[in-house]
């Protein structure tokens, strides 16, 4: 393979620090030509120093390309009250990638359907998202952060209740006309997630389960996970009661909502998105079963902003904007990707048939003053160094 190191303006981060034993590495079954096992112990190495720097507690992650993995964990799950150690079978906060694992496949069934149009103003599914410019707004504008809505709601004056969530992002207005700029807002997503429910006549999370999650195997992917797996979740940090949110959505907009928003609330594990992105890769088909048309995942993570606009969007998948540092340095434009607050992200390349998953809970018991962006770019870079006979 050939290595051709983009000018992204990121740093490649070397480190070389010993980790110890990494759990369930899978490499035996794969075939060799595919992936590169050695590069293992430089991933262990540079999320070991991650953690030592308290960067993050620990970290799960999955590279797998037609078949092949190679997937671990690293660290600790929980530091406080007392150290667990970091398992596969984590189930993590999974943050924003709610908007492209929950909310973006849930709108585009509809659109197959012919329930939804994605230039239809939003205004047709939420009469109430109309007014002072919002009219003005639609579904793509929506998906694609083009629609000059604010970035969120204000955690003051204090609400709380689905209906009120719903009622206070209906009523803001956009800062500018749509088509503008990129401006990634959870209030884009928290709309669509009501989308959803008026059109589909389900919640979200009950949309979600029955038509994204059950069909295609994710079984442990989920809105509000039952007390029965918190002792597997991933706890964040303190809420503003000094609660340590555990298996509770760390964000708070979805917190007030009840833990069910379009934005964020999804809790879920490795395995689970490796199933997804699996699907995303083999556009819409997975394990012969097809769930999304092929030209439905095309249209999903290909450009769709404005050809003008620098910061380049898909429907709801990041492929080229200040968020995509889970490119890394070698994986190319038109690889598409998400991440989440938490400090999870998901990366594919359909060009080389590559994805990976990188799970941590990067808020807790960590230092503040660290960035901890930077593993993305470690990750990515690393994640396309396995793979074999193929020039970047």
């Amino acid at each position: 393979m050939k290595v051709r190191l983009k000018p992204l303006g990121l740093p490649l981060v070397i480190l070389a620090i010993d980790l110890g034993t990494l759990a369930g590495t899978s490499t035996a079954e794969n075939p060799p030509h595919l992936l590169d096992a050695r590069r293992v112990p430089e991933i262990r190495e540079a999320l070991q120093d991650a953690i030592n720097r308290r960067v993050i507690p620990g970290a799960v992650f999955w590279i797998e390309r037609e078949g092949a993995t190679l997937h671990g964990a690293v660290g600790w799950r929980a530091v406080i009250p007392k150290k667990e150690a970091m398992t596969e079978d984590t189930i993590f906060d999974l943050a924003s990638l709610t908007k492209v694992v929950a909310t973006t496949p849930c709108i585009m069934l509809l659109v197959e359907q012919g329930k939804i149009r994605l230039d239809a103003p939003v205004k047709t599914y939420l009469p109430e998202f109309s007014g002072e410019g919002r009219e003005n707004i639609t579904v793509r504008h929506l998906l694609t952060h083009t629609s000059g809505m604010k970035p969120d709601l204000p955690r003051e004056p204090a609400w709380s209740g689905y209906a009120t969530g719903i009622r206070k992002v209906c009523a803001v207005a956009p800062d500018h006309a749509p088509d503008v700029e990129f401006r990634y807002s959870d209030i884009n997503f928290i709309v669509l997630g009501e989308i959803v429910h008026r059109v589909s006549g389900q919640t979200l999370d009950e949309f979600a389960k029955e038509r994204v999650f059950a069909p295609l195997g994710m079984r442990e992917t989920m809105f509000n996970p039952p007390v029965s797996l918190r002792e597997r979740i991933a706890p964040t940090e303190r809420d503003e009661n000094q609660v340590m949110l555990r298996g509770v959505v760390h964000d708070p907009t979805a917190r007030r909502m009840g833990g069910v928003a379009g934005h964020a609330g999804l809790f879920g594990t490795a395995a689970d998105l490796a199933r997804y992105c699996r699907m995303i890769l083999g556009e819409g088909e997975l394990d012969g079963v097809r769930f999304l048309k092929p030209e439905t995942v095309r249209l999903m993570t290909s450009v769709q902003t404005p050809p003008e606009m620098k910061e380049r969007r898909g429907l709801g998948w990041d492929i080229d904007t200040r968020f995509s540092r889970p490119r890394g340095a070698l994986f190319p434009l038109g690889s598409f990707g998400h991440t989440g607050f938490t400090g999870t992200c998901v990366w594919m390349d359909p060009f080389s048939k590559t994805f990976y998953v990188y799970l941590s809970s990067r808020l807790h018991a960590t230092n503040p003053k660290t960035d901890s962006r930077e593993v993305y770019d470690t990750m990515g870079t690393e994640a396309a160094l396995c793979v074999l006979n193929w020039e970047f």
